[in-house]
Order: structure tokens, then sequence, then C-alpha cells
């Protein structure tokens, strides 16, 4: 099987053009697409059905920073996210306990303004986190990439968190 990255025939790396995923994945789609196969035989139906789901998932994860990075450690053989191993930095981890203590007097005192500046200082993380990441790609610093993947994802998921609480009170 061709990897996520051949599908589309970009290069392997961290660093890809969204436009050229986006407009390669428009073509691989439509090539692809099930509604071409509708009058063909069960097996050819089939087999359309499952290149679409692998050209969507490839799209999804390619296009995604945080599933883009864990798929290209996963190419290395390093899983970023397993559960046998919880090693994360002590300082990453005081911040993520004061971040979600933030977040949740936020909540409390339903304050937007604060609220707002919330999500802006997380998005700020998000980017540096993928400037990093993309650094260190760069240099095939794997073990050091896996860990800002974790700490990525965490700042993702509170980024939907705060999002989400943003979304209640409008």
């Amino acid at each position: 099987m061709k990897n996520y990255f051949e599908l589309f025939s970009l290069k392997v790396d961290f660093a890809i053009d969204l436009k050229v995923l986006e407009q390669a994945y428009q073509i691989q789609v439509a090539y692809y697409h099930p509604d071409k196969f509708a009058n063909n035989s069960d097996r050819e139906k089939s087999l359309s059905l499952q290149n679409t789901a692998l050209i969507n998932t490839a799209f999804e994860t390619l296009k995604s920073p945080l599933l883009r990075a864990t798929y290209l450690l996963e190419l290395q053989g390093i899983h970023a996210f397993d559960e046998k191993d919880t090693q994360m930095d002590t300082n990453f981890l005081i911040d993520q306990i004061a971040l979600r203590e933030s977040l949740e007097a936020i909540k409390t005192t339903k304050d937007e303004l604060a609220l707002d500046e919330f999500i802006e200082d997380i998005n700020n993380n998000v980017a540096q986190k993928v400037k990093q990441i993309q650094s260190l790609f760069k240099e095939n610093k794997f073990n050091q990439i896996k860990n800002q993947v974790r700490e990525l994802k965490f700042y993702i998921q509170l980024n939907t968190q705060a999002k989400q609480l943003m979304d209640e009170w409008l």
C-alpha cells in the first residue's frame, strides 16, 4: 500500500503545501468517486468505496498538523500516544494544570473577554508547537517530536473545549 504522501504525490515531509494537497485530493476523489462505478461489478463498486475511504482518511490526516506529525512518527515506527510511555515534561504538566484551572475559572465567571484572550493564547501555543515540530522534523529529532506532538494534542483539545464553551455562551 502506498503511504498517504505517495497517494497524493507529495514529498514525505511535515511541511506540505495545503493547496497542493487539496488539489491532489480533488483529483483522487473525483477519479474514485463511487458514482463513476455505479454500473460496474460489485467488486469494482466495493474497491471504489474502499479507495474513497482511504483517500478521505489520508486527506484528513495530512491536512491536520497533529495527525500529520503523528502519522510521520508512525512511519518511523514511533507511536506518540503509546499508553506505556507516559513520560512528559514536568513544567508542561504544571502549565497544563494551570491552563485547565484558568479555563474552569473563566467558565465559572462567564467572562467572555477572558475566554477570547484564553483562546487567542492557546491558538498562539498551537502555532508555536507546529513551528517547533516542523523544525524538529528537519533535524530528524523524532523523540523530541513525540513529546511536542503530545503537547500539541493537549493544546488542540483545550482549544476545542474553550471554543465549545464560547459556542454555549452565544
